[in-house]
């Protein structure tokens, strides 16, 4: 009952576990013969799964090594004892045998969805038809065991499905579970006639064997409705541990959702989970593919990961594996890597900010995009903001715009004046850059539109203003008249003609901790707090000296309204009834 009841976390487990150990009996077979044990050809070897609703029976067969009567009472009847353990054991010198079953448990599984159930066994050694063996169980500790006559060798496994699972008595889930667990196994499956598994998945090859197309066929096997990937990396270690794989590098465009659970986990071709944090690094979980292993240590019901020191080293070798291939790719095509910046820019930010080692080794491949489209890496970059900034700045100031578009003003403005822009629009980029302003020495960020930028872009050789302190408090209280009560601040800058004649700005780090906020990053709070911004006017305009100089008040307080309602525009914050009178406006202007 213990068994029954708690110890797999899914009912569903059963059929996995009944059709790894018809897998093993005929890998036993094979291996016996192999080795000259066992007579005979072992022929086409097979494990057939049948279902009889009428009867209430699911029945799994195999045509494997089979059991004597001896062998059902130690391996059925005394439980824990591994029929698979041991064989490994016994010949792990002389055969390569990779058999699933560990520790014993996997057929009582059975009772989790049977009333009863039977085992008709012959086994190969046996040549006497009327030496085959008939056990029988419901759960409890007691059982019958007979001799009878069985015509071929091997095992059928007889469950009698109880009230409580009559969903396992259905065609369509029954194919979805071997789909799910048993696509891959190494021996053909069966399923009301039909194979249902691809014995020789690619993982299982050798790189050397395989195409390109072999690898692109082998993704829309396991993600039939997917975009092609962009690269892929074949991993295939045999110390200090085995294990292989296929990972995928899947197009992420940076507006896409971000999706995990991609990766599957199998031990030995048998479909373990798809949750395989701690197994890959956290980064790595946004790839798709295949990691097999047969040293990542489960527990008895193979559902959850044990902790264990090999874990670490096979997710330390494969985030080394995944650094290799990038920085291949980067120096032997490195327009080509770029032109996939889109997508793996998002793995490789996230790589850097979780993950050290990955973050020193990334620095020689990771890039950054201006808005020109062109690509630098980070010593690259810095080299043309030491060239661009020298003697301005004691700390290098990246500049960089999270909308190419809605800051298009501030981005031509900054680059007017000589200034190089970054493009930071994608869904890692806020946290990217809060994380490498710690990381790179005298490196600050700060957005395009941001307040600090008007005073970072100032020509050296900027002009005084035209306005005189007097002038600048007369029109600052006109202004305010303009202006709610709160959430504006206006100040005076002596920018250049070219500029806007009123520019709205944000404060930095307000303005960062809610675009964080936005994102769901532990900054929830900074959403709910009212935005404050700066009323930037351009004291070197001709605009504002016209406002100025303006007599009628009613007039005046148009061109100022105007001016404001342009800058708001450019924010995109002018809405509502304020929007429609301002097109009102435009156009008795025009007129």
């Amino acid at each position: 009952p213990i068994i029954k009841k708690f110890l797999y976390s899914d009912h569903e487990i059963f059929l996995r576990e009944l059709v790894s150990n018809a897998v093993d009996a005929t890998q036993k077979f094979i291996t016996l013969t192999s080795l000259g044990e066992l007579k005979g050809e072992t022929g086409n070897l097979s494990v057939a799964i049948t279902l009889d609703k009428e009867k209430k029976t699911l029945t799994i067969a195999d045509n494997g090594v089979g059991m004597t009567a001896e062998e059902v009472e130690k391996y059925i009847n005394q439980i824990a004892f591994s029929g698979a353990e041991e064989f490994v054991n016994k010949y792990k010198d002389q055969s390569g045998a990779a058999l699933i079953g560990k520790f014993g448990l996997g057929f009582y599984s059975s009772f989790m969805v049977s009333d009863h159930v039977e085992v008709i066994t012959r086994s190969q050694k046996e040549e006497d038809q009327a030496k085959a063996v008939h056990w029988k169980c419901d759960g409890s500790p007691d059982y019958t065991l007979e001799n009878i006559t069985k015509e071929e060798k091997g095992t059928q496994v007889i469950l009698h499905i109880n009230e409580e699972s009559v969903e396992f008595l259905e065609t369509a889930r029954i194919e979805s579970l071997l789909k799910k667990y048993c696509r891959f196994l190494p021996v053909e499956i069966t399923f009301d006639g039909k194979v249902i598994n691809n014995t020789k998945p690619a993982w299982t090859r050798k790189p050397a064997e395989l195409t390109h197309e072999d690898y692109m066929a082998f993704y829309k096997e396991l993600y039939p409705f997917a975009e092609d990937p962009l690269f892929y990396i074949h991993l295939n270690v045999d110390y200090p541990f085995n294990l292989t794989g296929i990972l995928y590098f899947p197009r992420l465009k940076k507006q896409a959702e971000v999706q995990k659970n991609k990766i599957q986990l199998y031990s030995k071709q048998v479909f373990v989970t798809d949750t395989v944090e701690g197994i890959v690094p956290e980064f790595l979980t946004l790839l798709h593919g295949v990691i097999d292993s047969p040293d990542i240590p489960l527990n008895v019901s193979r559902s959850y990961l044990q902790s264990d020191s090999n874990v670490k080293k096979i997710s330390s070798h494969i985030m080394k594996k995944v650094a290799d291939k990038l920085e291949e790719l980067f120096k032997e095509n490195r327009s080509d890597f770029e032109s996939k910046w889109d997508d793996i820019g998002v793995f490789i930010k996230y790589g850097m900010m979780s993950e050290d080692k990955f973050y020193e080794r990334a620095n020689n491949f990771c890039l950054l995009k201006n808005t020109d489209h062109k690509y630098f890496t980070p010593g690259e970059y810095k080299d043309l903001i030491q060239l661009n900034q020298e003697d301005r700045h004691k700390k290098l100031i990246y500049i960089y715009s999270s909308d190419k578009e809605d800051q298009h003003p501030f981005i031509n403005a900054a680059k007017n004046k000589g200034y190089d822009v970054l493009l930071m629009e994608g869904i890692m980029d806020m946290h990217f850059l809060n994380f490498v302003e710690q990381k790179w020495e005298n490196t600050h960020f700060v957005r395009v539109d941001a307040d600090i930028v008007d005073k970072l872009i100032e020509k050296e050789e900027q002009t005084e203003s035209k306005l005189s302190a007097i002038e600048k408090e007369s029109l600052k209280a006109i202004i305010e008249t303009q202006l709610p009560k709160e959430g504006f601040t206006v100040q005076f800058e002596s920018l250049s003609e070219k500029d806007a004649p009123v520019l709205i700005t944000k404060p930095e780090f307000m303005r960062r901790m809610k675009d964080l906020s936005a994102t769901g990053s532990g900054y929830g709070f900074m959403g709910n707090m009212p935005d404050h911004c700066n009323v930037v006017v351009n004291a070197n305009h001709p605009v504002i000296t016209k406002v100025l100089a303006e007599k009628d008040e009613a007039l005046q307080s148009g061109l100022i309204r105007q001016t404001i309602d342009l800058a708001l525009l450019s924010q995109n914050m002018l809405r509502g009834e304020d929007l429609t009178k301002f097109i009102q406006r435009s156009v008795e202007m025009i007129k």
